[in-house]
């Protein structure tokens, strides 16, 4: 194994973690979302929860093919108690920035291995549809 393997696990792990915690977060969301937007607003935070699950599978097949063991837990998730739409989103923003985050340092840690690197390239261009989606939702029409 690369001299860096043991930073590119424990970054896999994170990055598990946070999609796991992704899962439940927008699982939640979709229940708490009321009013006459529900429909479509709860459909796209399960749709999420099911992208985070995806994500979590490949990640987590990644971790095993490095010799590895995922993480049995989820990053915490901050209960703020507020269901209010605005603020259920500036939260997603901050999930999302976090992730991205984590998957830009796995692009840095890939080295020479070209398939970790196109695979953390594509989730950077996932989380930053993602990322750029929420902000488009957070924009009130005037």
């Amino acid at each position: 194994m690369q001299k860096t393997s043991q930073e590119v696990l424990d970054c896999l792990n994170k990055i598990f973690q946070e999609e796991m915690s992704g899962v439940f977060r927008y699982l939640h969301y979709s229940f708490m979302i009321m009013g006459h937007n529900r429909i479509p607003i709860q459909k796209w935070f399960r749709d999420q929860a099911q992208e985070s699950i995806n994500h979590a599978i490949i990640i987590g097949e990644k971790i095993t093919s490095y010799g590895g063991h995922p993480n049995h837990q989820a990053s915490p998730i901050p209960d703020t108690q507020s269901h209010a739409i605005d603020k259920i989103l500036e939260e997603s923003m901050e999930f999302e920035t976090q992730a991205l985050s984590l998957y830009k340092e796995l692009v840095q840690l890939a080295g020479d291995d070209i398939a970790l690197e196109e695979l953390a390239r594509q989730m950077v261009r996932e989380e930053t549809e993602h990322l750029e989606e929420v902000q488009k939702m957070m924009r009130h029409s005037k």
